[in-house]
Formats: C-alpha cells, structure tokens, sequence
C-alpha cells in the first residue's frame, strides 16, 4: 500500500544503497571504461574481500572498515599479478577479445570454488558495534549498516576522482588507452601504467567487499548477482566517468529500492536494466560519457 513515508524510506535507502554500489563499481570504471580490459570477474574480488574482512572479523576482532584498508595492498598485489598474466597471455597477443573473456571467466570460477571448499555454502556475517544501530528523523529510519558503507563509498569515489584528476599517474591512466604513443613520449610506460591502473581496481574490490558483508550475509556464488549491475552502473555513467558512475550507482540504487518497496525484490534487477536500456536508446555513451 502507497504512503508518503514508505516512499521517503524508499528513497533514503535507495541513496545509501547507491553509495556502496558506487563503491563495488569504481574497479569496473577503471578497468572497462580506462583500460578496455573486460574483467568480469570483478565482482568475484569483492566477494574474497567480504570474506577476508569475515575471517579478520572473527580471529582478530578488526572492524570490517579497517580489515579492508589493511587487505588493500594485498589486493592491489593480487591485480597486478593478474594483469601481469593476462597482458603476457593475451592482450600482447592481440587474443584479449574472446580468450582474454574466458580467462576472466575462469578466474571468477576458480576463487568461488576455492570460497567454497574453504566456508561453504553458509551464509557468513562480521559483527561490529554500529552494524545494528540506526537513527531516525521524523519518519525516515536510516540503518547504520547502509549508512556506513555509503559513506565509505562517497569518500573512496573522491579519492579516486582526486588521483585520477590531479596526479601524474591518475592522468596517465586515463591517457593510456587513448593515446599509448604521446605516453611513451612524456616518459611513462603504458604497460606499467596500466598494471599500476588494473591493481588499483582490483584494490577498490577488498574495500567494497568489507561494505558488502556489513550490509548483510555473503556466501560464495553471490559475485553472480553484481555482475550485471556493476557493468550497467560503468555503463550509464559513461565508460572511465568516476563522478558518472557514482551518479549512475544513486540512480541504479533508488530505482531497486522503489521497484523492491512497490514491487518485490525479484523485480528490481529487471527494472534497473531497462533503466539503463532506456538511458542507451537515447544516448548510447551514457549519461556523462563523451
């Protein structure tokens, strides 16, 4: 039944919602919008970062935030070893299109069946103090678990933005897939720059895992469910857009809250695509792109 305050409540979780999408979808931005390097096992890294904020959680008593900040490098470690192999197999030799696919296809396997061997098919938790909390003005509740994590997402988008925009590097990266000639010729290395761009997507991944377990219960296959959405969020920002993609993540989010609120749950994946479908058929660059 329609009411004025399930609408706001609707609203306000679907912003927050957005955030921690934005935050999931920052690798894909980098590597599928900068790098034309179509890594659809992404959201698979997402998945081992909510698991390696799990087992800090569980041994060490770590907040979920903080074990994802400290398993950052490791994760950017993991991306560079990864696009190491993948250059060296593939895109060196001009085979990244189709076979390039299929090795990140099996990447997003291999790491959920070894998840699998190693925790099960249970769902996992992480406790922390604010997980339960939430706050309310007027009528509009505001859970701690959603507000955290969008945040967290707000501020990780920034970073990311500011690196991009202001540094050497960040420009270099953005440059790298345009022009890899005039980058040789200010004295970077287009190889090394995007290892160094691939790894700081595959970083993003161990930050929006530890979000992802806050928000509720992670078990292994659930990388399956993002994978549409991350690239329909990099795709209606405007491929490489990082503002794009976080407006792209807020509208994606309300729209699932609404559809979920109004609808069901088994509609929202549906009608945020047709969303994106829509937004195409007007203007196929996306909404910020070029």
């Amino acid at each position: 039944m329609f009411s004025v305050d399930l609408l706001l409540n609707a609203i306000i979780a679907g912003i927050l919602l957005g955030g921690f999408y934005a935050a999931v979808s920052l690798g894909i931005s980098v590597a599928f919008g900068l790098l034309d390097v179509v890594n659809i096992a992404h959201p698979v890294f997402v998945i081992l970062g909510s698991y390696a904020a799990y087992a800090m959680n569980t041994s060490l008593g770590l907040d979920p935030i903080v074990a994802g900040l400290l398993f950052t490098p490791v994760f950017f470690a993991l991306g560079v070893a990864v696009y190491r192999i993948y250059y060296n197999s593939f895109e060196k030799k001009g085979e990244e299109s189709l076979r390039g696919l299929v090795f990140f296809f099996g990447i997003l396997f291999i790491v959920e069946v070894v998840l699998l061997l190693q925790y099960g098919v249970d769902y996992r938790l992480v406790e922390a103090a604010y997980i339960g909390e939430s706050v309310h003005i007027g009528p509009v509740g505001i859970a701690f678990r959603l507000l955290v994590p969008c945040l967290v997402g707000m501020g990780l988008t920034l970073a990311l933005y500011l690196f991009l925009s202001k540094t050497f590097y960040g420009r270099a990266i953005q440059a790298v897939a345009q022009d890899s000639l005039a980058l040789r010729l200010m004295g970077a290395n287009p190889i090394r720059i995007k290892t160094l761009a691939f790894g700081l997507a595959i970083a993003t991944a161990s930050l929006a895992g530890a979000l992802l377990i806050m928000i509720g219960p992670v078990e292994p296959s659930m990388n399956r469910e993002y994978i549409g959405r991350v690239f329909a969020i990099a795709v209606l920002g405007g491929l490489g857009n990082i503002g794009g993609t976080f407006v792209a993540a807020l509208i994606l989010g309300v729209v699932e809250s609404l559809t979920s609120t109004f609808y069901g749950p088994s509609w929202a994946l549906a009608v945020s695509f047709g969303v994106l479908l829509l937004t195409l058929a007007v203007r196929p660059a996306g909404l910020f792109g070029r």
